[in-house]
């Protein structure tokens, strides 16, 4: 049997998508393949939940209605608050997207076995007489210039009824606004290339990563680096086991290109956070990390921890060799299973970065395995019900406001590297800088040195 295809565009889809708030949609009727036919249109779309139904005119405007109630034939209203008619594209086809909200909810759609999609009880109806064709009119159920949804083109070339298949997952609008642009991504990584700390006694900021073994702190910095190499790169060991892949204390420079400057900024990898005791990142080495005593490549030992007679121990640490913020990283897909123990240790964690007075993000790493769709396109992130809900539980967990967590996807699978990505990664580090500022404001300001 041939496979009924979509009459929309990759762009088309994406644009439709939006005014959706949904990402993923199954063809059910195509009356170029099926007919223009009613009772057809009734057997293949009724009881499917919620639709969205597309209209095509020879004059290049796609226009339509969405319900989230199922047609039925019924020869019945049926009431929807969610409904609307939209069109997509205006005349020759130039993309022009207009959403008309249901005004009379009760008689959104109606739904008869002698009618194809009928919504508000005319205000725009479809197949006409089983025919090709359209009828509109503005009505109490939906209010607008007719022309604007048509361009007076009754005619179709198509018609097309597709499921909505994830509409409860996801949100109408985001509830974080982000740019999802190049010239956005270029901003970002400028404003991070420029970032300079304030006090003249600071060449950069340190920024420790803490979290559980597997949630991805060491794939964090390589994602960093990536995004200012311009391709993928693994300089940290990063990977999965029982126990820590990371078993040194590490610091880590951004160069700015492979043989460009330094960045303003000290990523710190630590070994992970482990629910037994006596296994992974003990407190008292986190203290001696924040206060600067941990020289780089320390060699962690869970069966004792550094002190003062330890090789390498930094007796005398300036403002320098301390932490200034903290990157919290969590696997957003474990964060509701975690266990009691692994949960009580992180709260004893944060108690003592918080004692030093030291900003935390938390990055919420993984998210594209939180929902499915975001594999296909990380934009939707901050739409993403699940994502949301991950979220509010980590900071319910960690006792950390909202406003400190922040989503990430790290590069793991990927070769190359893709802007979308690259923003959100980018949209963190400018947080920690910002957090690490608040941090120093703390000291006594220095005077710019003079030129």
């Amino acid at each position: 049997m041939e496979v009924v295809k979509s009459r929309l565009t990759q762009d088309e889809k994406k644009h439709l998508t939006n005014l959706l708030g949904s990402k993923h949609l199954a063809l059910l009727y195509k009356g170029s393949v099926h007919g223009y036919s009613a009772s057809v249109f009734h057997a293949k779309c009724d009881v499917q939940g919620p639709t969205v139904t597309i209209a095509y005119n020879g004059s290049g405007y796609i226009f339509g209605g969405f319900t989230l109630e199922s047609f039925v034939s019924s020869g019945t209203y049926k009431s929807d608050e969610k409904a609307f008619l939209f069109r997509l594209k205006g005349r020759e086809g130039v993309l022009s997207p207009l959403k008309i909200p249901v005004k009379t909810a009760a008689s959104a759609i109606y739904a008869h076995s002698s009618q194809g999609p009928n919504f508000g009880g005319g205000a725009l109806q479809l197949l006409i007489q089983n025919t090709a064709a359209a009828a509109t009119t503005s009505n109490n159920s939906y209010t607008y210039n007719v022309e604007d949804l048509h361009g007076n083109d009754l005619g179709l070339i198509e018609c097309e009824v597709y499921r909505v298949e994830d509409i409860s997952s996801v949100l109408e609008s985001p509830w974080r606004k982000i740019t999802w642009t190049t010239d956005e991504r270029e901003k970002l990584m400028e404003e991070i290339r420029s970032y300079k700390p304030y006090l003249n006694s600071l060449p950069q900021i340190r920024i420790l990563f803490l979290g559980p073994i597997g949630a991805g702190k060491s794939s964090f910095f390589n994602s960093v680096n990536s995004v200012f190499r311009g391709h993928v790169t693994s300089q940290a060991i990063a990977g999965s086991d029982n126990t820590s892949v990371t078993t040194q204390y590490r610091t880590y420079s951004v160069k700015d290109g492979r043989d460009g400057k330094p960045l303003s900024i000290i990523f710190c990898d630590t070994m992970g956070i482990e629910e037994k005791s006596g296994s992974g990142l003990e407190i008292d080495d986190v203290s001696s990390i924040i206060k600067g005593h941990v020289p780089d490549r320390y060699q962690f030992n869970p069966a004792g921890t550094l002190h003062p007679h330890s090789a390498g121990y930094v007796k005398t640490p300036s403002l320098k060799d301390q932490i200034h913020c903290v990157a919290v990283v969590i696997d957003g897909c474990k964060i509701e299973i975690i266990p009691e123990k692994l949960e009580d240790k992180l709260k004893q964690l944060r108690r003592k970065v918080n004692q030093f007075g030291i900003p935390q993000l938390v990055l919420l790493t993984k998210v594209d395995e939180i929902c499915p769709f975001l594999k296909e396109d990380i934009q939707w992130v901050y739409k993403s019900k699940d994502v949301e809900k991950q979220m509010r539980i980590t900071a319910e967990k960690l006792g950390i406001p909202l406003a400190q967590i922040v989503p990430v996807k790290n590069y793991c699978s990927e070769l190359e590297i893709f802007c979308d990505n690259d923003i959100l990664i980018l949209s963190a580090v400018r947080q920690l800088t910002r957090l690490a500022d608040s941090y120093l404001d703390n000291f006594p300001f220095e005077k710019p040195k003079e030129s």
